[in-house]
């Protein structure tokens, strides 16, 4: 070959090499930023930016509080860690290294006591804004079991509304499939199968499951698809994911043939649905052993019923599955008002209460309740009920029927010797419902200076605002500076306000006593651990009902660490008084 030739060629295939890179490069911008900049990433992970290889490139400083963007190639086979989520990091000043500094095990335990925690609406805010921002997986923690741990939680806590979320922003990752069948479940326990179908379409082909290919036939069958499902159905045959219970079911449901077995198959709830759908006059009696998400189907199908009140044992059984949550507690109540009592039984209930067995005992004494006309009779019945369900260990069926019974009567009824019982026993409303912000200039931390920190007022604005009303406090010499001004006037500081030099922020500061082990946290710079642990502060409380001290170490630790927009939420909500 001429060297001329020669270098054509190498020309040729330089040009062709260049063209194919270009065109393997699906760029995948996952916030939909407008700008492009290449940055190392300071997390001991050395990203070339000409390798294909890479999953992600990170287009911004993790110390940044600009938006990151991400660019992933395409590459299904790649090994490089990929990062799952839902939120943008920078949305709470995190980044995408936010565990790096974090050992797995520390996250393992945290989330372990979390889950043990009836967790407040502001506890739970925090905590899916730490878990679901996009970051690496912690040191010592592979990618799936990071997946599962956000994966888990979700579906602990039934979070659905997440879970979808979590599959929209992310197509393909670790156990989807139990994520799908998790959505598909939940619609099938409600009765509410057209939605469950709906849910089977977060399928893809890369999800090789036997109960959800099953589903998705019977879903075509119920939505009049039965060619479909037939073809559907002979692939699942022909690959011997199919069974002679499903076999005999769905071919009942084609039409193939007119007659279909009696055996009820409750080893999960695609069989167990299928078998009440397919039997004529099902029957069927839930055990102690019994699923709960069966329980569920069994409840919203209203295919629990008591024909026979004089069966006692049933009864037991069911106030039993209240207590345990399978069963409605309110049906508990409905069984108790259809058991016959004779009018002398009910006038004299106090008195012979005691001769009945408990659940009869628990049925007359409601009933009685119910009849009575005086308060002060109400509450004594009230509390004596309460007693009854206590003996036998079902207080869980009881407590909110209790509360909601007693908020009902206004407290100029309620008797003086009972309203601090009365008080103790009435439930707190799970949600707060955050009324009108009334500024005080009086008080430092309820002046018009907040509106700084809900967005309402810019920055220059604020200063003046708090100059003026600090000059005004400080002339009142009995005005004492509290936990909750000073947890405002360190955050005004970290923002880059202007504070008068009279007030010695350093001096204050040693007054509170903040946890040693939190401060070295924020010092290693582990702000999602920080995070995750004021989570666990913060717990069953939400944050208006935080004492002034708590407040201020939580929104000092949230300064050190830069997480200004977690801080504004607690200063908001803690702060203010509210109409």
């Amino acid at each position: 070959m001429k060297l001329k030739s020669l270098s054509s060629y190498i020309c040729f295939l330089i040009v062709f090499n260049l063209f194919n890179a270009t065109q393997a490069e699906d760029q995948i911008d996952i916030w939909n930023k407008k700008q492009k900049e290449n940055l190392e990433i300071n997390n001991k992970k050395d990203i070339e930016n000409s390798t294909l290889n890479n999953n992600l490139k990170i287009n911004s400083a993790p110390n940044s509080s600009d938006l990151i963007k991400i660019e992933e190639t395409i590459k299904e086979n790649s090994e490089e860690t990929k990062i799952f989520g839902i939120y943008d990091p920078a949305k709470n000043d995190f980044n995408i290294n936010m565990w790096s500094n974090t050992n797995a095990d520390d996250i393992r335990s945290a989330i372990k006591r979390i889950n043990k925690i009836n967790l407040s609406e502001t506890s739970k805010t925090f905590l899916e804004n730490i878990l679901f921002s996009y970051a690496y997986p912690p040191k010592g923690m592979q990618n799936e079991e990071f997946i599962d741990l956000k994966i888990d939680w979700m579906i602990d806590n039934k979070r659905s509304n997440l879970l979808e979320e979590f599959i929209k922003q992310n197509k393909s990752f670790h156990n989807k499939k139990k994520v799908v069948q998790y959505l598909v479940d939940e619609n099938i326990a409600k009765a509410n199968v057209s939605e469950g179908c709906k849910k089977i379409t977060f399928l893809d082909k890369n999800i090789k499951d036997s109960y959800l290919e099953k589903f998705k036939i019977y879903c075509l069958v119920f939505n009049d698809k039965k060619n479909e499902a037939q073809l559907l159905y002979d692939i699942l045959r022909e690959q011997k994911k199919s069974d002679k219970f499903f076999d005999d079911k769905i071919n009942y449901l084609l039409g193939i043939t007119n007659k279909t077995s009696n055996k009820i198959k409750e080893d999960n709830l695609l069989n167990f649905y299928l078998s009440s759908i397919t039997i004529d006059n099902f029957k069927y009696e839930p055990k102690k052993n019994t699923k709960k998400i069966i329980w569920e189907y069994l409840n919203a199908a209203n295919l629990i019923k008591l024909e026979n009140l004089e069966d006692k044992e049933k009864i037991r059984n069911l106030e039993i599955a209240a207590n345990l949550g399978q069963f409605e507690k309110s049906k508990i109540f409905d069984i108790y008002k259809r058991i016959p009592f004779e009018l002398n039984n009910l006038i004299n209930a106090v008195n012979i209460y005691q001769t009945l067995n408990t659940s009869d005992s628990r049925a007359l004494i409601y009933q009685k309740y119910l009849l009575s006309d005086n308060y002060e009779n109400k509450i004594k019945l009230l509390f004596l009920l309460e007693d009854l369900f206590k003996k036998d260990n079902l207080l869980n069926v009881y407590s909110e029927f209790m509360s909601d019974n007693l908020r009902t009567i206004n407290s100029s009824d309620i008797p003086e010797n009972y309203k601090e019982a009365v008080e103790k026993k009435i439930i707190l409303q799970d949600s707060f419902i955050q009324g009108k912000i009334k500024y005080n200039d009086k008080i430092l931390h309820r002046s018009r200076v907040l509106k700084y920190f809900i967005g309402e007022t810019d920055k220059k604005k604020a200063q003046k605002d708090f100059n003026k009303i600090y000059k005004k406090i400080s002339k009142n010499k009995k005005y004492f500076f509290s936990a909750k001004d000073s947890a405002l006037i360190e955050s005004l500081n970290k923002d880059g306000f202007i504070i008068p030099k009279g007030y010695n922020i350093g001096e204050i500061s040693k007054k509170y006593d903040i946890p040693s082990n939190l401060i070295n946290l924020a010092k290693n710079n582990q702000s999602a651990f920080l995070a995750l642990k004021i989570v666990e502060i913060i717990g069953e409380d939400d944050a208006h009902d935080l004492d002034p001290e708590t407040i201020y170490f939580v929104t000092h630790l949230l300064n050190q660490t830069n997480l200004f927009k977690l801080r504004n939420e607690i200063l908001i909500s803690a702060l203010p008084q509210r109409s």
